[in-house]
């Protein structure tokens, strides 16, 4: 007998390794001489991404990003559960484990209240330091190995981001890309 379970990001988090703020990297512009920062925290049943950007030295982008070992060959869109601050924010995916690269990116706006969003993966674009790449090809959902949460819309000040799950969906089916295991009766 089959025992489905939907796997997503954040009940992943929840139900095998905890609700931790662990796996998230932050990447702000520092790299580059900016002072922004922001961190990936956990807040009860919840993650929040929170910081504050910064425009000086040339700054001006937070990030965090967490790897993730899922099969995603047949995921066609990402489901967001999030509050927000009214800022627009992007969802990244990375085909690679690497701190630079090609990064495919959806932007969003917040509302301030909570929202589902749904980003299907055709609206991603390939982008590298902020800039669109032509030539790098369509996203291929079986290689995503990254996944990653960034702000850059040239506005200073505090953000945050509260998020509740973060789902890959398939486009054949409305519900959450099963991992189906093996068990006896």
């Amino acid at each position: 007998m089959f025992v489905s379970q939907v796997i997503f990001v954040a009940m992943m988090i929840h139900t095998q390794i905890g609700i931790s703020a662990e796996p998230w990297r932050s990447v702000n512009d520092g790299v580059m001489g900016g002072i922004s920062f922001g961190s990936m925290v956990r807040v009860d049943d919840m993650l929040r991404f929170e910081g504050e950007l910064s425009l000086e030295n040339n700054g001006g982008f937070a990030s965090v990003r967490r790897l993730v070992d899922l099969e995603l060959s047949m995921a066609t869109s990402v489901r967001l559960r999030l509050r927000g601050d009214g800022r627009e924010y992007q969802f990244r995916l990375r085909t690679n484990d690497r701190l630079d690269g090609i990064a495919w990116r959806a932007k969003f706006l917040t509302t301030g209240g909570w929202q589902t969003i749904n980003l299907e993966f055709g609206e991603f674009e390939p982008v590298f330091r902020g800039r669109l790449v032509a030539d790098a090809g369509p996203l291929n959902p079986g290689e995503i190995h990254q996944i990653g949460l960034m702000l850059a819309d040239k506005q200073a000040g505090p953000f945050r981001l509260d998020i509740k799950s973060i789902e890959f969906h398939q486009a054949e089916q409305d519900h959450a890309i099963s991992k189906r295991n093996r068990s006896k009766e």
